[in-house]
């Protein structure tokens, strides 16, 4: 986190208190149309957040469409607005921005979904900086933070945060609950075709630009090869780079996957070094342009057809 911050937040906390006082102070739910406030991180969550709460929240999420959720900085308007927040949805440790103000502004608000996600050490040690600084993951302490990737995961955190917005806003429990029922039989098609879509392939390996994709793998039996590690900047080591070609040509794996918010010169290298294609599979961290009118859902229906068609699935 970088040492500005601390000005920054201390501004939007003064902004944030006076408009509060000149308002006569916050309502029940945060907002002035009697909607409950709602912060969220990045847009799994955001997805969430809207789908679950329907027209009883208003919802404002802080990484912005095309923007890479690891790169996050706040504005002070950004942090005003988790000052007024009545909840702030958010991953631990994911976005040390985020972190460090809900730690000095919104505490009582702060909700973090690792706990429901189940995180797990799937690994990451081959990550190299530029700046010659130690990798920034290792494979025996570095818990993946991508459980909105695996279905199972993800049902788990719509259901803490439907009983998170239940709780805070009773009067509208009955809303949230249904909404929710509904977004979980969604997710739970969505695994029922993963389970089936990815049981009939030719091969089980995929090559990614970054680790993101490690608990989809290991949910549907699949090996997930990332080229550099859990952040998607970081660039992996010539040796790295040698030992994805020779997966590739030894298991003939037929795509380089790379993502849309990030360049895919590595990718595209490596694809044209062994004589293989490159395609997209969205780790769905955020929106862009390109993909402005998909949802998590449509998302993970386009990264299934993506798996399928590289790994010759039946």
């Amino acid at each position: 986190m970088r040492s500005g911050l601390r000005a920054i937040v201390a501004g939007a906390v003064v902004t944030a208190t006076l408009a509060l006082a000149g308002c006569g102070g916050p309502s029940a739910t945060g907002a002035a149309d009697g909607k409950l406030d709602v912060v969220t991180s990045f847009y799994p969550l955001e997805f969430i957040a809207r789908t679950v709460g329907g027209d009883a929240v208003h919802v404002t999420t802080l990484t912005a469409p095309g923007v890479e959720p690891h790169d996050l900085e706040l504005t002070p308007k950004q942090v005003g607005s988790m000052v007024e927040a009545k909840v702030v949805i958010y991953e631990k440790k994911l976005q040390p921005a985020v972190d460090e103000a809900v730690d000095q502004n919104a505490q009582d608000a702060g909700f973090d979904v690792s706990p429901a996600a189940q995180l797990e050490t799937t690994g990451a040690d081959f990550e190299e900086h530029g700046d010659g600084a130690a990798p920034a993951a290792h494979k025996e302490d570095a818990l993946d933070p991508h459980f909105w990737l695996d279905p199972v995961r993800y049902a788990e955190v719509v259901k803490a945060v439907e009983e998170k917005l239940a709780s805070v806003d009773s009067a509208n429990a009955a809303g949230y609950h249904e909404r929710a029922q509904a977004l979980l039989g969604q997710i739970s098609k969505l695994d029922a075709q993963y389970k089936t879509g990815l049981t009939d392939c030719k091969l089980n390996t995929f090559v990614t630009s970054h680790e993101a994709f490690a608990y989809l793998a290991k949910r549907y039996g699949l090996t997930m090869v990332g080229i550099a590690g859990f952040t998607p900047d970081a660039e992996p080591t010539p040796s790295r780079i040698k030992e994805v070609q020779d997966i590739v040509k030894a298991q003939k794996v037929t795509t380089i996957f790379y993502e849309e918010l990030v360049s895919p010169k590595v990718a595209d290298t490596i694809a044209n070094d062994v004589g293989v294609k490159t395609a997209v599979l969205s780790p769905i961290e955020g929106l862009s342009d390109a993909n402005s009118k998909e949802t998590y859902l449509t998302l993970m229906q386009q990264n299934l057809q993506e798996l399928r068609t590289a790994n010759g699935c039946k």
